[in-house]
């Protein structure tokens, strides 16, 4: 059973997040706390001249609004955070001192075959124990 459990929700690729928050209340001791995070990819900064300077803003807070339908109300600890996906929700585990990650993966295509990629290099990088929903 885990103490501090990290849930990155997807909310492009309409994953099953209730799912993923019934398995960490499956795995969580009683007194566990349960994060949920979310990654707006960073626009690269070749591209920055040609996108409005308030798109990141805009993303923002469009994301914070789907991501409070979508989270748990009894998940306290929500992010909305910038960055590449599977290094920020990396970062953001090691920063808070999660012991478990669950993350969906979506169906792959033939290039990330068995796990989506953002999956794929959490599992690969994660210095705790993934759990992986398909």
């Amino acid at each position: 059973m885990y103490s501090k459990i990290l849930v990155p929700v997807s909310l492009a690729q309409g994953a099953d997040t209730e799912n993923a928050f019934a398995l960490a209340r499956v795995l969580a001791k009683m007194d566990a706390e349960i994060c949920a995070v979310h990654v707006i990819e960073t626009v690269p900064t070749f591209s920055e001249a040609y996108v409005p300077a308030d798109l990141s803003q805009q993303l923002e807070n469009a994301a914070k609004d789907q991501f409070d339908l979508v989270v748990p109300e009894d998940v306290k600890d929500r992010r909305v955070l910038h960055g590449t996906a599977g290094a920020t929700i990396l970062e953001y585990a090691k920063k808070v001192g999660a012991d478990c990650i669950i993350v969906a993966s979506h169906r792959p295509g033939l290039a990330d075959y068995f796990l989506g990629s953002t999956a794929a290099r959490v599992v690969r990088h994660a210095q705790c124990s993934v759990h992986v929903l398909r």
